[in-house]
């Protein structure tokens, strides 16, 4: 086991973050002797591909047999069968389905706005930021960035990509199954329903090779630590009802929190990957923070999706529609992928803590936005916690 390293270490105007890992990496012995990426996993639900009973029963009562959606009834988008509201979410285990090459092609859901998108009063924004260069985040990722990693899911465009977080769950000390990540990465928003085929893959391409390297990859090279298929997701009503293609008035609210189990395997995601950030819903006033960091795995050009990168820069506000709160801002490159990544600021202690995610950007890439985390966030977080209580 690596020795426990603090989070996130800000210091200066703008933070230098470092994030850290205390679990055995991929390929090392765990407590019980089998390798990480075998045992990587949370309690609870089918890890053997079958459908549990209550999911049969809740695919049923919308029309759908469970052994025909596994078997490709997912792929029909009809409208009458595209399940939308919250009470909805089914997500399936299709064992097998996402392999290496499937994850490689994977696209990025963009949410890109352009100037006449920003509908809100100007006054509230400040300037737009300078362009801050996204920077590789070292090798290997388990050692450095452990709780980022990437959420795959499928759409009617075809399979898609986005990043996330492992963050602490309160209901299950030590053990989190909860993965933070942007509400456009699980839900069409105004224009659909919940996205299908939901895993998250903490530390993707761990070693950071390229697509030529990763050309005849093993499985555990592209994801060390295995899938975990999301067994039930919580957005925003707001981005239910209002989330749009370039984000909309839903955009301040485009947050979900996902909870997770393992395609194969029994240990918690947390305890899996070594570590797992906490999410502050009462972070200071933008003014107020002084550098705050964004991690994903960008796969716009002039990207692919393979590396993940981070930017570091003092935030900035910006108001995308009346009436809506006003979200972060920050300089960098990054481009569509990195959705839904973390954002992370110093707490009080000096250890890293999450206050947003990546939910847009502009038609050309040069800053990023998240959504401030207050009640509405909360609530939901806390509602995924309790609903998990103990499992």
């Amino acid at each position: 086991m690596r020795p426990i390293r603090p989070l996130l270490a800000a210091t200066g105007l703008v933070a230098a973050l470092a994030l850290t890992a205390t679990a055995c990496g991929p390929g090392e012995d765990d407590a019980a002797g089998k390798p990480a990426a075998e045992s990587a996993g949370s309690t609870g639900g089918s890890a053997s591909g079958d459908t549990p009973a209550d999911l049969a029963d809740a695919l049923k009562k919308h029309g759908v047999d469970p052994e025909k959606w596994k078997k490709g009834e997912w792929k029909n988008w009809d409208k009458d069968k595209w399940l939308r509201d919250a009470k909805d979410f089914v997500n399936p285990v299709i064992e097998g389905l996402w392999k290496p090459d499937r994850m490689k092609k994977a696209k990025d859901p963009a949410r890109t706005m352009s100037a006449g998108d920003l509908s809100g009063d100007q006054g509230v924004s400040d300037p737009e930021p300078a362009p801050v260069r996204a920077e590789p985040e070292k090798l290997p990722y388990h050692e450095h960035a452990a709780p980022v990693g990437k959420v795959f899911f499928d759409s009617p465009e075809g399979s898609m990509v986005c990043s996330g977080t492992v963050v602490k769950d309160p209901e299950n000390p030590g053990r989190s199954n909860l993965v933070w990540t942007a509400g456009h990465c699980v839900h069409a928003g105004s224009e659909g329903g919940w996205y299908r085929n939901i895993v998250f893959v903490p530390s993707y391409n761990d070693q950071g090779k390229s697509a030529a390297a990763l050309e005849n990859a093993q499985p555990q090279e592209i994801a060390p630590y295995g899938a975990y298929w999301a067994d039930w997701a919580a957005s925003s009503g707001e981005w239910i009802a209002d989330g749009g293609h370039t984000g909309g008035a839903g955009a301040p609210y485009d947050y979900a929190v996902l909870h997770v189990k393992p395609e194969k395997g029994t240990k918690s995601l947390e305890e899996t990957v070594g570590n797992a950030l906490t999410v502050d819903f009462d972070a200071p006033e933008i003014q107020q923070i002084s550098g705050m960091g964004a991690w994903g795995y960008p796969a716009g050009p002039p990207y692919n999706g393979l590396l993940m990168h981070k930017c570091v820069d003092r935030p900035g506000r910006l108001s995308v529609s009346p009436g809506t709160p006003t979200m972060y801002r920050i300089g960098c490159s990054m481009t569509g992928g990195s959705s839904g990544g973390g954002w992370f600021v110093a707490g009080p202690d000096g250890k890293s803590v999450l206050v947003s995610n990546t939910s847009i950007g502009p038609v050309t890439s040069g800053w990023l936005a998240g959504p401030q985390l207050g009640e509405g966030a909360r609530s939901i977080f806390t509602m995924m916690s309790e609903k998990f209580a103990g499992r």
